[in-house]
């Protein structure tokens, strides 16, 4: 599949010759053959390789990337960056007049070099990196929306794609939350050059040990929480912890700002103190250096003090739970850290939103309030659907229940599955378990693992096999009264579904519209339709 990031470089890079280039991004490098053509880009995929493109061939999980080197240098490639075992697998295949360079960490090369040929973009940019099971999108948002309120133009990485001031900068977003280095570098030149002055960026786990933000140094980097993910990855939750860990060191931001509301929080801190890192906390308890004061919910909110080192700060925020109450005082305490008008600030969040994250639709009149949330975690399950009961119950009509679709994703951490069909069941009253992404898992199969954790207990009367994504949108359609709560978890924002390797349009939000308006008519939608007492 191409990538979106294809475009995504800017109009020109300085050609540099890679003679030049090595001697710019340190040692641990040999330069075999220094080719007779300049260097223009990079890349690590040899099917989006331009003319005058390096190509990063290196190692991968299944098979080494120096095995496509003679397909890079076909498409345009200039120049081979690669190891040892690199080398020896594509040297002599590699035409007269093509460089060669051996590195013996070639990811981290990859990563200077790439810096080095666009310039060094992050160093014109004022770099934010926020870092977390959860909690990481809808923080990069916040972030967004405060800095535009405060007079910045912004940048954003991740999830939701690319953006420079609300714009979007490709057409379909991707699959990844922290882009290659390369292509990361490419696209901070790219936003730098449309006149983004500070660039808020979600960092993977997977983007750290990969080496992915090399070498930048963000200005300040933020912590959200530690869950269970990822799994399938890190060897067990310490390595995750690790690896998260990465990004808290002097080489990879100036200063922490890291969240207490997980139990990781606290290591995290310690962590960033031990290395001598400008280090303050944050968290809905008052000990945290930023905390909230007067917290009070507002529909499709909540309003409350910021409590800082520096000051207090009225806060009118545009997303529900206390969740996003801790997301938003880590987001003003990172900017009060860089020396940002809170207060300006802050008013951005009055109106910021997160696509697929509480998403309220609108629906034809009769239909049940329908919630989107990207919520693909056991704690994630919990908190949204922890929020949505404590709304139901505090303001929700008599006897109104609260029903949950949710699925695991196939080819990912299967410890999950389990818990997350605890947590649907713990919190909602009818657990409907339906297919995410199966990939290259068997739909069922994944199902029963979901299931089996949902049937272990908790308060749900109904929990049921929804079979396939739409039949199970329908289903729980149909199963809810008109006062009643459906949240719709796990896929969020993401626009296809990937089974068997073939990935089809389908969006919930859309979807569950359709479902709605087709119910509405009287149409059917391939749910089974019964009246709330029914199924009380």
């Amino acid at each position: 599949m191409p990538s979106p990031l294809t475009d995504l470089r800017p109009a020109a890079a300085t050609p540099r010759s890679l003679r030049e280039l090595a001697a710019e991004t340190g040692g641990g490098q040999e330069l075999r053959r220094p080719g007779s053509r300049p260097v223009q880009g990079v890349t690590l995929d040899s099917r989006q390789v331009r003319d005058g493109d390096l190509y990063a061939a290196l190692p991968g999980q299944r098979t080494h990337g120096a095995r496509f080197a003679s397909d890079a240098v076909a498409r345009g490639a200039v120049a081979v960056l690669t190891d040892a075992e690199g080398a020896a697998l594509a040297g002599d295949a590699l035409p007269p007049g093509t460089g060669l360079l051996v590195a013996e960490d070639p990811r981290s090369a990859t990563a200077r070099l790439a810096a080095a040929l666009y310039d060094r973009p992050a160093e014109r940019l004022t770099m934010l990196a926020v870092t977390g099971t959860n909690g990481k999108t809808t923080t990069a948002v916040l972030l967004e929306a405060a800095l535009a309120a405060a007079g910045e133009v912004p940048a954003t990485v991740g999830t939701l794609g690319f953006t420079v001031a609300g714009e979007q900068l490709v057409g379909r977003r991707t699959t990844v939350t922290t882009p290659e280095s390369p292509d990361l570098q490419a696209l901070l030149s790219l936003v730098a050059g449309r006149g983004a002055t500070a660039v808020a960026m979600e960092v993977s786990s997977h983007a750290l040990v990969l080496q992915r933000t090399d070498p930048v140094l963000f200005d300040v980097a933020g912590f959200t929480n530690l869950g269970q993910d990822h799994l399938d990855f890190h060897p067990d939750l310490d390595a995750y912890l690790d690896a998260k860990a990465m990004l808290f060191t002097p080489g990879r931001t100036r200063r922490a700002v890291v969240c207490l509301d997980s139990p990781a929080g606290a290591e995290i801190e310690r962590r960033a103190r031990a290395a001598g890192l400008d280090t303050v906390t944050t968290g809905l308890a008052p000990e945290a250096d930023y905390h909230p004061e007067d917290l009070t919910p507002t529909r499709g909110g909540s309003t409350f003090t910021l409590v800082g080192p520096g000051g207090r700060w009225p806060v009118d925020l545009a997303l529900p739970g206390t969740y996003n109450v801790s997301n938003a005082v880590l987001a003003l305490a990172m900017l009060d850290r860089l020396g940002v008008d809170v207060a300006r600030a802050a008013t951005g969040l009055a109106t910021a939103t997160v696509p697929g994250r509480m998403q309220l639709l609108r629906l034809p009149g009769g239909s049940p309030t329908v919630v989107v949330d990207f919520a693909h975690t056991p704690q994630a399950v919990e908190a949204t659907l922890g929020a949505l009961r404590a709304d139901l119950e505090a303001g929700g009509a008599p006897g109104a229940s609260l029903l949950v679709v949710l699925g695991c994703g196939g080819d990912r951490d299967r410890a999950k599955r389990a818990p997350m069909g605890r947590a649907g069941a713990r919190w909602a009253d009818v657990v409907v378990v339906t297919d995410d992404n199966p990939r290259s898992e068997v739909p069922e199969a994944i199902r029963r693992e979901v299931l089996d954790g949902a049937r272990e207990g908790g308060r749900a009367r109904e929990v049921l096999d929804g079979g396939d994504r739409r039949a199970a949108l329908a289903r729980a359609l149909a199963l809810a009264g008109p006062d009643d709560v459906v949240a719709v978890l796990g896929k969020g924002h993401e626009s296809g579904q990937e089974v068997d390797g073939v990935v089809t349009p389908f969006d919930d939000a859309q979807v569950v519209t359709e479902l709605a308006e087709q119910a509405s008519a009287g149409h059917p939608t391939g749910g089974e339709r019964r009246a709330a007492t029914q199924h009380r």
